[in-house]
């Protein structure tokens, strides 16, 4: 399913945010800055990049819902919705 560009540039924008974190994980390690800083960072990296998938997700899902026949079309049955989302959680 075709995505809106709005949603696409806001997915876009958190995944470029998500980035920005590793990297700055990646330096705490190489500064070997504290064990519960760090840890606190891949959390919050790792909650954003589940965020992303959401988005993204909840975006296919409206498109399939705005346009049923062309959902069918591309194999975007219930069930395969379904797996797609478990797949997230």
């Amino acid at each position: 399913m075709q995505i809106p560009d709005e949603k696409l540039q806001q997915i876009t924008a958190r995944l470029r945010r998500v980035e920005g974190q590793v990297r700055g994980i990646q330096g705490m390690l190489a500064d070997g800055r504290d064990c519960a800083e760090i840890v606190t960072q891949f959390a919050a990296a790792s909650k954003a990049l589940e965020q992303a998938g959401f988005q993204f997700f909840a975006a296919t899902l409206a498109q399939c819902t705005t346009n049923p026949d062309a959902a069918a079309d591309e194999g975007y049955t219930a069930d395969k919705l379904e797996r797609l989302f478990l797949q997230l959680s």
